[in-house]
């Protein structure tokens, strides 16, 4: 079996992606409705902009046959943009969770010391 070239990229993105977030990042992201959230939204919008670029009957983008599964489902989008797209998605909402998770306490506490000296300095304006 001779699988196309852009299908096997697309499963190979999509399992790294995942074995990555699962053993090694574990940020858990896949845990949030925030994240499932996010890919619905832009799932949402891949199938309106997809679906305009790669329609059948005017095509703006095209796909070699040789190099895809051949499934276009729907408005004639090829069903391995979605697993790119997931992957895609998933690796940036994984390391962008996985930097908010690893800031330091001293950062924070930075932080909560700015904030802190900002609403006194309001206090005492408003005292005066």
């Amino acid at each position: 079996m001779n699988l196309p070239e852009y299908t096997i990229m697309t499963l190979i993105g999509m399992v790294v992606v995942i074995v990555l977030e699962l053993l090694v990042v574990r940020s858990g992201i896949f845990r949030r409705a925030q994240y499932w959230a996010a890919l619905g939204i832009c799932l949402f919008f891949q199938c309106l902009v997809d679906g305009w670029l790669t329609k059948l009957s005017n095509p703006i983008v095209l796909y070699n046959p040789d190099e895809f599964s051949g499934i276009r489902f729907p408005f004639d989008i090829p069903i391995e943009d979605f697993g790119f797209g997931f992957a895609m998605i998933t690796a940036v909402l994984m390391l962008w969770q996985r930097r908010m998770n690893r800031r330091s306490p001293v950062a924070e506490a930075a932080d909560e010391s700015r904030a802190d000296v900002a609403g006194a300095g309001t206090e005492e304006a408003g005292n005066r």
